[in-house]
């Protein structure tokens, strides 16, 4: 961490994980964690199993929606956690974000890049980034009780479908906390008034035992996209039209004003470029044109040879920033496709195993 981040966070404290650490199939356990770590109480009274009979409970961050309404809970689960289209293209991802789900910066480091923290429910939208903002889903507060877990979250249950795709996507969500919460500094910013993306009466040292049972759960335990850690917007609503055959991913801009004024500075560019080559031009015509007296040659040589200088200098501006541009462009890709390799050439030797 750079020393300027460290002197703004003088206090912050390494998280430690207390578990052991986790075998592969650990992503499986049910529950993934003990009731000693669970984080909310509220549904410890949940007699199991639930029968029409049962005493409803509300859920917990979630009032409108009693534990006796299984299809209610079921398709609130598919909403706060699968990621429909994004998981879709998360075969794609790797042209568009580091190919590392560690790749995500702390909370205390997001400020250090100037970026705001806005909280969306849109699990989409989670760890996905624009210009001076980032956006995190808080932890839902029924995810954090044992009993939840054992009443609505068994590996296999005879009323639902595409439990598994369920479990990874919820497993990758909770194992993005293991960066986004690694020193206090960044739990006092998660549990803030302002932000409250974890329930404000949990302490550290509860939550890093909570999270200890998600932070070493593999990549192949996952939702695809939680193979990958922050995503740009920019990206994604560019390749959304390829991929998903839609104009954006996700609008930014709600007003028509707001819309068009990203086109101004290019256009302003533009504009000022073709003024500037255009107006060189006249002059070198005018100037080649003329019949001057000879008192008026120095003046006029001046004048054609500046005129032949801004036009080079204009168009090697121009080829300087096309070409800027394109460096960039391949340097990411050829990262990107490096990247692709070294990773499947990982997979192929965990997959053969110890050579014997």
């Amino acid at each position: 961490m750079p020393p300027s981040a460290a002197r703004c966070h003088q206090s912050e404290v390494v998280v430690m994980s207390t578990a052991n650490p986790k075998r592969r199939d650990a992503a499986m356990d049910h529950p993934p964690f003990p009731v000693a770590h669970q984080l909310n109480t509220e549904l410890d009274s949940l007699v199991l199993p639930i029968t029409a009979q049962s005493p409803p409970l509300r859920l917990p961050g979630q009032p409108r929606i009693l534990t006796t309404q299984r299809h209610a809970v079921r398709g609130l689960l598919e909403k706060e956690f699968l990621l429909g289209d994004l998981e879709e293209i998360s075969g794609y991802l790797w042209i568009m974000s580091k190919q590392d789900s560690k790749s995500i910066s702390p909370l205390h480091r997001q400020a250090v890049k100037g970026r705001s923290i806005v909280v969306t429910e849109d699990p989409r939208l989670h760890l996905i980034w624009h210009h001076g903002r980032i956006f995190i889903k808080p932890i839902p507060k029924y995810i954090l009780s044992h009993r939840f877990w054992q009443a609505f979250l068994p590996p296999e249950t005879p009323w639902s479908a595409g439990q598994d795709a369920l479990l990874r996507a919820i497993f990758g969500y909770l194992r993005t906390y293991r960066s986004l919460v690694r020193y206090e500094s960044d739990f006092r910013i998660a549990t803030s008034e302002a932000l409250q993306l974890i329930p404000g009466d949990v302490t550290f040292a509860a939550f890093v035992d909570f999270l200890s049972h998600f932070e070493n759960i593999p990549d192949e335990d996952v939702s695809g996209r939680y193979g990958y850690g922050e995503i740009r917007l920019t990206r994604l609503n560019f390749y959304c039209k390829f991929l998903l055959g839609k104009t954006s991913f996700h609008r930014v801009y709600a007003q028509y004003g707001d819309y068009f004024s990203t086109f101004y500075t290019p256009m302003l560019f533009s504009f000022a470029t073709f003024s500037v080559v255009l107006s060189a031009m006249q002059v070198e015509m005018s100037a080649e044109a003329l019949d001057v007296e000879s008192r008026w040659t120095g003046y006029w040589t001046f004048c054609r040879w500046s005129s032949l200088t801004i036009l080079a200098i204009t168009f090697a501006l121009a080829f300087w920033l096309l070409l800027l541009f394109l460096l960039k462009f391949v340097r990411e890709w050829i990262k990107a496709i490096s990247d692709r390799m070294d990773r499947r050439r990982m997979m192929e030797v965990k997959a053969r195993g110890p050579v014997a």
